[in-house]
């Protein structure tokens, strides 16, 4: 079935596509690969849905412009260990939704009309975007709250449906949510992108909606639970999804407690070690990342796991200690630690030649292309956020920076300006520089 069509018909949008003038204004190419640069994220956050499917088709890697959008997308192929070498890029899909006064809304579809401008796939490598969220938040969910109120996205809700913040519920009749995660994939696959989502595993920060619609907390020892959390993310994965974030892993089985952050326990290794293993066995997909946070220092324990990368501690400003665990782990084709360009933990403050310098040296810190350590990115390296806010305010917060109520003004006002697109253009550059090795 053609998911865009559907999504677009749901929308009282058209599905046939004209050529975007404005979108070969606003192109970057490296051979054959094309993408939008040179902009602020409210250019194209302001288009309709079908505006967005015509700058694609624009854009097309093959050349060839579709008037209609193909039956069958394939993901971009880059063999069953893709994830130990890709470029994961997380965009905070609640951010950018649609903020109308106090409703939160529509954040999948905002998504969407991001991806041209996010750069596709290399020659050697995947990029892969990750979504903040998939599953409703605790408290407040499809409502922005004042910035200095918290809204966390790292307390989810599963037993239910998918976020308010996320899936259009209005056009539920004619698409349902999971239809319109096929959608989101296709366009993103059609582009030459991997995808992903974030998924959290501390039981404090998980509830389970029963039956009468109250909440319970999430318990790793009760079997119904722990079913519902794996068969959820099974039912993702067969959307098109083939890549999950997971946040705390590294102390997965109670490792490094210590440094633990989260709130309430984890599961045991072996837990983890069945999880990842079943969603690989139930979808029949051998090419899925599993990606852990922080997971490094004993990389044998997260291979066995199942893990395919986490976030190293690798210093992204030394070009030479990148390119050093490079070639240190370039046979390491089932897990290998990757490079923390930022983190959903960043409180802002770097300035953006520094934020330059870490996506430089994680695109060309290696002996040989096919040494490439995976690397990890938050939206503010693509697209910077205005100066009082910043990556981990708006996963802990859902403000809205509308100063009229109105989702273009949102939109026009969570992102830096001018020395915003001039900082995108130069992200763009090396990307342009890296695409063909």
């Amino acid at each position: 079935m053609n998911y865009i069509n559907k999504l677009l018909k749901a929308l009282n949008q058209k599905t046939v596509f004209t050529y975007s003038s404005w979108a070969q204004q606003h192109m970057f190419a490296a051979g054959m690969r094309k993408w939008i640069a040179n902009i602020v994220p409210a250019e194209l956050l302001k288009f309709k849905l079908q505006d967005t499917v015509s700058i694609l088709s624009t854009l097309s890697q093959d050349g060839i412009f579709y008037k209609n959008f193909p039956n069958k997308i394939e993901t971009p192929n880059y063999s069953d260990n893709w994830g130990v070498s890709a470029n994961y890029i997380e965009i905070n899909n609640r951010a950018v939704a649609e903020m109308t006064n106090n409703i939160c809304r529509n954040g999948l579809i905002s998504t969407m009309k991001l991806i041209p401008a996010i750069p596709p796939s290399a020659k050697s490598w995947a990029n892969c975007v990750i979504l903040s969220q998939i599953f409703p938040n605790i408290y407040g969910d499809g409502y922005n709250k004042p910035a200095e109120e918290e809204n966390s996205i790292y307390g989810i809700k599963l037993n239910t449906n998918y976020s308010q913040n996320i899936i259009n519920f209005d056009i539920i009749n004619k698409i349902s949510a999971d239809e319109q995660f096929k959608a989101f994939n296709d366009l993103a696959h059609f582009h030459g992108l991997k995808t992903g989502f974030r998924t959290v595993i501390s039981a404090d920060q998980i509830k389970i909606v029963q039956k009468d619609g109250t909440d319970i907390g999430f318990d790793w020892n009760n079997s119904e639970h722990f079913n519902i959390f794996l068969n959820a993310h099974i039912k993702l994965i067969n959307t098109g999804f083939e890549a999950i974030f997971i946040d705390s892993a590294k102390h997965i089985g109670g490792y490094d407690m210590e440094n633990y952050t989260g709130v309430g326990a984890l599961p045991s290794y072996e837990q983890m070690q069945y999880i990842l293993h079943e969603i690989r066995s139930r979808t029949g997909k051998t090419h899925l990342s599993f990606v852990g946070e922080k997971s490094t220092g004993d990389f044998q324990r997260y291979e066995n796991l199942g893990l395919t990368t986490g976030t190293g501690f690798i210093d992204p400003i030394d070009f030479h200690s990148v390119k050093k665990e490079a070639i240190d782990y370039k046979y390491s084709k089932n897990y290998s630690p990757g490079v923390e360009i930022s983190n959903d933990n960043d409180t802002g403050g770097r300035s953006y030649e520094e934020r330059l310098h870490r996506i430089h040296n994680s695109l060309f810190a290696y002996e040989y292309p096919s040494d490439k350590l995976a690397s990890f990115m938050q939206t503010e390296d693509l697209f910077p956020l205005r100066y009082d806010t910043n990556t981990h305010h708006l996963m802990m917060s859902n403000p809205s920076y509308s100063i009229d109520g109105t989702p273009e003004s949102h939109w026009e006002n969570l992102f830096a300006k001018d020395d915003g697109r001039e900082y995108n253009k130069k992200v763009a550059e090396l990307f342009s520089y890296s695409l063909n090795l």
